[in-house]
C-alpha cells in the first residue's frame, strides 16, 4: 500500500470489489428509497412502510434517475480514461440522449441543463444557478473509481457539477460526497474530525458555511447521536430535500457513524422523509465503496430488478471502468439494449403514478 498526496493506493483487486459496491450500493439504496420518496416524516410512519429492500411493485424494486445517473457518469469514465475533455464530452452526450428516454422524476435543474446542451450550449456553459443533489448523487462512482488519483477525482467532479449546476455549493458538496467514497474504497478509517480536517484543505473560504454543517455531522457523528436527532437540529423535522447543505450534512453524518452497517444506514435516513431515493442512492454509494459489493444485502439485491440495466451489466460496468482507471486508457462501455430504456421507462412511469395516487389515500 502507498501513499499519494491525500490518497492511498490499495489493492486492485480491492478497489475492484469497491467500484462495485459503489455503483450497486447506489443503485440499491435508490431503489430501496423510491417507494417513500416525497413523503414526510410523519406521513411516512403513518404509512408504516417495511424498508426491508426494494419494493416499488410487490417484491420487486427499479432504481430511478439516481442509479440512472451513477450508470451514466461510469459509462463516461470509461469512455475518457481520466482525461477530463473527454469526460466532459462523453457525460454531456448521456445525459443528452438520457432525456430523449423520458426519465421521471428528474430534476428541475439537471432538466434544464440538458435542454441547454441540446440548444448547442457546450458543456462548461450549460449549467443552471442551483445547489441541488444531482451532482453529489453522481459523486460516489467519480470517488470510488479515482480513489487514487485525487487531483483527477477533484477535476471530474467539478466538471460533473458544472455541466448541471453552476452554484458553488453544489460542488462543495459533491465533492465531499467523493472524497468520502474515495477513502472509503481505500478501507481508509477516519475519525470524523480527520475527514473534516481533509475535506478543509480542499475548499475555499467562501465554503465556511458549508464546512460548519460538516463539522457538526463529524461531532454529532463521534457523540453516536441519531440521524434523526441530528436532523432535528438543522431543522429538517419534515424531511431532508433536495438542498446540497441540507442532504449531505445528513448523509456524512450516517456514514461516520456507520461506515459498515449498510442496511441499518439506508432505513434510518429514509425514515427521515423528503427526498428519499437520493439520500439513500448517495449514502448508499459511500457506504458501497468501503463495503464493497460482497458487504451489500444479497436479499436486498435479489430484490433489484433492473432491465436493460441489469445487475449483471452493472458488474461488468464496474470491472470495465476499474480496467480503464488503471490504464488510463478511453475504451468502450459494455453494450447495451439502448431500445430498451423507453420501454423501460414508460413501464416504470405507470408504476411511479400508481404510487402518487396511493398516497392520495388515507391514513394522513
Amino acid at each position: 500500500m502507498a501513499r499519494t498526496g491525500l490518497i492511498v493506493v490499495t489493492d486492485s483487486l480491492i478497489i475492484k470489489q469497491h467500484i462495485r459496491g459503489a455503483l450497486l450500493g447506489t443503485a440499491l439504496g435508490d431503489a430501496t428509497g423510491l417507494v417513500t420518496e416525497g413523503l414526510s416524516r410523519r406521513r411516512l410512519e403513518r404509512l408504516d412502510f417495511d424498508l426491508a429492500g426494494p419494493a416499488l411493485l410487490g417484491a420487486w424494486g427499479m432504481m430511478s434517475d439516481d442509479g440512472d445517473h451513477a450508470c451514466m457518469t461510469a459509462q463516461a469514465l470509461i469512455l475518457s480514461g481520466g482525461d477530463p475533455e473527454r469526460f466532459s464530452r462523453a457525460l454531456a452526450w448521456r445525459l443528452r440522449f438520457w432525456l430523449l428516454g423520458l426519465p421521471a422524476g428528474m430534476g428541475l435543474a439537471t432538466g434544464r441543463a440538458i435542454l441547454k446542451l441540446w440548444m448547442g450550449f457546450p458543456p462548461h456553459r450549460s449549467g443552471v444557478f442551483s445547489a441541488g443533489t444531482g451532482p453529489a448523487m453522481r459523486a460516489p462512482i467519480i470517488g470510488a473509481a479515482w480513489c487514487d488519483h485525487f487531483a483527477i477525482m477533484r477535476k471530474l467532479v467539478s466538471i460533473s457539477t458544472r455541466m448541471t449546476h453552476t452554484d458553488p455549493k453544489a460542488e462543495w458538496g459533491a465533492l465531499a460526497v467523493a472524497m468520502a467514497a474515495a477513502f472509503s474504497a481505500q478501507n481508509v478509517v477516519m475519525a470524523p474530525e480527520s475527514f473534516v480536517e481533509a475535506l478543509s484543505c480542499q475548499l475555499d473560504p467562501s465554503a465556511d458555511e458549508f464546512l460548519h454543517l460538516v463539522q457538526q455531522a463529524a461531532a454529532s457523528a463521534k457523540q453516536k447521536e441519531t440521524a434523526s436527532r441530528f436532523a432535528e437540529r438543522l431543522g429538517l423535522t419534515e424531511g431532508v430535500g433536495g438542498y446540497v447543505f441540507h442532504t449531505v450534512p445528513i448523509v456524512l453524518q450516517i456514514w461516520m457513524r456507520a461506515p459498515t452497517s449498510y442496511e441499518e444506514a439506508i432505513q434510518e435516513i429514509i425514515r427521515l422523509g423528503g427526498d428519499t431515493d437520493t439520500t439513500a442512492a448517495i449514502l448508499g454509494g459511500i457506504l458501497g465503496a468501503g463495503m464493497g459489493m460482497e458487504g451489500l444485502p444479497t436479499h436486498w439485491l435479489a430484490r433489484l430488478q433492473e432491465w436493460p440495466r441489469s445487475q449483471s451489466w452493472m458488474i461488468a460496468l464496474a470491472d470495465r471502468l476499474l480496467l480503464a482507471c488503471q490504464t488510463a486508457t478511453p475504451m468502450q462501455p459494455p453494450p447495451m439494449f439502448w431500445p430498451g430504456l423507453l420501454l423501460r421507462n414508460l413501464i416504470f412511469l405507470i408504476i411511479v403514478l400508481f404510487h402518487g395516487f396511493r398516497r392520495l389515500l388515507p391514513p394522513w
